[in-house]
């Protein structure tokens, strides 16, 4: 605890917390239902998230729908502490979603963190996901853990991020919603949902265009999702879900120079080798963008014997991308292993198959959880130049044509023992990675091989029950982080696929105290801290084409503080504090030790301050979001992204009108129009970090729901 950012949070968390063993005893009686949120992150099964060692935190309906869009996590996930979520203004490279600082490196996409969806994994078996894939319109609510526990959920380091969507009951209904904004911003969708003779639906569609704040940043998203439930029988469930999302030639901005950036923060970088339009920029020039086609279906199984319970997932899919990107002649040369545009066409499938049982043991209840979790992607992966003559952004020359194929075997086991005010668990899982590429474009020699990782994860938490309404935790866990397909495919050369990366492996330490004050008021505050080994950097990046590295060790220290109020009379207020001291413990090429990780801020802040009406009719509420600098690549030696503060207002309102609910909402974000830099491009060769976010701007949302009887 010798860090200064430790001591600081220590005191913190202490001065915020220890005086809840006091008033304890006065509050046990007023606990409220919040106290008892019940997630699945963790355990796998029901559980108070208050009763679990470890960090997790719910957002729920509310939270993500009521004044939203509906089409970043980023959106609902800003009140999350140790979660930093950008929205990249860029629907071509989906969001960036960190947690206590693992993931900031991604280039694109979602690593270091596992998604999931009812279920279902969003994260692929080498560990990279989409969070794209994420419908908002029927969340129910989104689980985030983090710290030891998220270990045994296998290849990743950071945490979990769970998305369930709502059951469905009651009468048939329907419901259309429509939303616009700054920056051409619309989305309009249509849902339906009811639950008649024990079989439950729930149907939703939906289409957003924006025409981009950043140069060259227009997209359309267009999502379809489907679910089915049937319930033979009191102790059996099946659960069937499909999903798709669909963007079409979605225009990427690419990142910008410090001085591009302060030249003006919408632009993008001029090509300074375009002699023929000397004011043309590098995303016009190749007509950098992405096309995704991606669908999924999946299926759930379970069934309860007393209380034992066995659980079948199963799930499959396919998504194809298209990607120009932004390569000169150069990297174009016939030695090059790879061209300006992806195409590839992936197929992934797996199940996941667990049985749970309940036991009287010592004195206590013992629960245990076994399980295996298969995984498996194929990929039929192209590479083509982007340039046919003098013509650039049209698909040209084969430059890779080859097979990826990536496949998880992981058994599990889990166990919990409570008895009296004690809860202690435990956990193993072993995880094992395969890569496989088999190359048939041998014109620039043969890239085939494979790589085999390996690893055991160990867990153990043990939580204290002081009373009824506070608890202290403390756990640990050894975890892992394979590279993914995508980092493993360029050397920093510029060559074929790199074999020689190794995972990373982190220790993790977490204690943390949970409490209720009074009524209405709930508390946690957690300190931790991660030491990893074989760190995977970003060796070069460009154009949209990163290569990567294993570095030395790297150490992450830091404490989280979040705090929920009620305060009568309709007011409420939340708070979420992060702080994050995270560095390469050891040097390396020319890293100097001590230096900070890139994209990775020191602390981060989220406040909140609301009203609603009792009958709940009418709502509003200030939001502060406040970030401190960031690095951008690991020397720390480029102009780092300064820190920033913004304020953001909403209004929301709701009648009941017979068999009809009509909803409408308005927000304006960062209020006062503050320029800033929303998140940055890690390692980029050229120093094009940068990625403005958007100044103010404004959203309004009307929606109405007809329930039939």
């Amino acid at each position: 605890m010798s860090h200064p950012v430790l001591r600081r949070t220590a005191i913190a968390a202490v001065c915020a917390c220890w005086p809840l063993a006091a008033v304890a005893a006065e509050a046990r009686d007023e606990v409220r239902d919040p106290m008892h949120t019940v997630v699945v992150s963790g355990t796998r099964a029901e559980h108070t998230s208050f009763d679990l060692p470890t960090s997790v935190d719910v957002v729920d309906a509310a939270q993500i729908a009521d004044t939203q869009l509906r089409v970043n996590a980023s959106e609902a996930l800003v009140a999350v502490p140790g979660v930093v979520v950008r929205n990249r203004e860029n629907y071509a490279q989906d969001l960036q979603i960190s947690s206590r600082g693992f993931g900031t490196r991604s280039a694109f996409g979602v690593r270091g963190v596992r998604l999931v969806a009812d279920g279902i994994p969003a994260t692929m078996p080498d560990g990279q996901g989409q969070a794209a894939t994420f419908n908002l319109d029927l969340a129910e609510r989104i689980e985030v853990l983090r710290g030891p526990f998220s270990a045994l959920y296998g290849n990743h380091s950071g945490g979990v991020v769970q998305l369930f969507t709502r059951e469905p009951k009651g009468a048939p209904a329907i419901e259309s919603s429509f939303a616009a904004g700054s920056y051409g911003q619309r989305k309009l969708d249509v849902n339906a949902s009811g639950k008649t003779g024990g079989i439950g639906y729930l149907l939703d569609a939906s289409r957003f265009d924006t025409d981009g704040y950043r140069d060259h940043s227009a997209a359309r998203r267009d999502q379809a999702y489907a679910k089915l439930v049937v319930e033979p029988s009191s102790s059996s469930r099946l659960v069937i879900t499909a999903s798709g999302l669909r963007q079409d030639d979605t225009q990427d901005p690419l990142g910008v120079t410090w001085a591009t950036y302060q030249r003006d923060p919408r632009a993008g970088e001029i090509d300074s080798t375009d002699t023929q339009t000397p004011q043309r920029t590098l995303a016009e020039r190749y007509d950098t963008r992405k096309s995704i086609d991606h669908q999924q279906f999946g299926a759930t199984w379970e069934s309860r014997f007393g209380p034992d319970r066995l659980q079948v997932t199963a799930y499959g899919g396919n998504r194809r991308v298209i990607q120009y990107q932004s390569f000169s002649r150069g990297f174009q040369a016939p030695s090059s292993h790879s061209g300006g545009v992806i195409d590839f066409d992936r197929d992934f499938y797996g199940i996941d198959a667990n049985w749970r049982a309940v036991r009287d043991i010592a004195g206590g209840t013992l629960r245990t959880t076994a399980g295996l979790e298969l995984a498996r992607s194929n990929d039929a992966r192209q590479g083509f130049e982007n340039f046919v003559g003098t013509t650039f952004g049209v698909k040209g020359n084969l430059r890779r044509d080859e097979q990826n194929e990536v496949t998880s075997v992981d058994p599990y086991v889990q166990l919990e023992w409570e008895r009296g005010q004690w809860v202690i668990s435990g956990g193993l899982r072993h995880s094992r990675v395969d890569f496989d590429v088999r190359d048939r474009y041998l014109s620039n020699g043969d890239d085939s091989g494979s790589a085999e990782f390996r690893h055991t994860t160990p867990l153990v938490g043990v939580l204290y029950k002081i009373s009824p309404t506070l608890n202290v935790y403390a756990s640990a866990a050894r975890g892992f982080e394979t590279p993914t397909m995508n980092e493993s495919f360029y050397s920093g050369t510029g060559g074929g696929f790199n074999f020689a990366l190794n995972p990373a492996i982190g220790t993790h330490l977490e204690a943390g105290v949970k409490a209720m004050v009074a009524n209405g008021v709930r508390i946690n505050a957690a300190l931790f801290q991660v030491k990893t080994d074989d760190e995977l950097v970003v060796d070069a990046s460009n154009g949209g084409r990163t290569s990567y590295r294993n570095a030395s060790a790297t150490l992450r220290q830091g404490g989280e503080l979040s705090v929920d109020a009620e305060l009568g009379g309709g007011w409420n207020a939340r708070l979420a504090l992060s702080m994050l001291h995270a560095i390469y413990d050891e040097g390396f090429g020319a890293v100097p030790e001590g230096s900070r990780l890139p994209g990775v801020p020191k602390s981060s802040l989220y406040g909140e301050f609301g009203w609603r009406e009792a009958a709940g009719r009418y709502g509003a509420a200030l939001e502060t979001v406040a970030n401190s600098r960031v690095y951008a690549e690991d020397a720390n030696t480029a102009t780092p992204a300064p820190g920033y503060a913004i304020v953001n207002a909403r209004v929301q309102a709701s009648q009941q009108l017979g068999a009809w609910r009509l909803r409408q909402f308005a927000r304006v974000n960062n209020l006062f129009d503050r320029d800033y830099v929303g998140s940055v491009i890690v390692g980029d060769t050229n120093r094009r970090f940068y990625e403005a976010a958007p100044g103010r701007n404004w959203i309004l949302g009307v929606s109405a729901q007809y329930q039939f009887q």
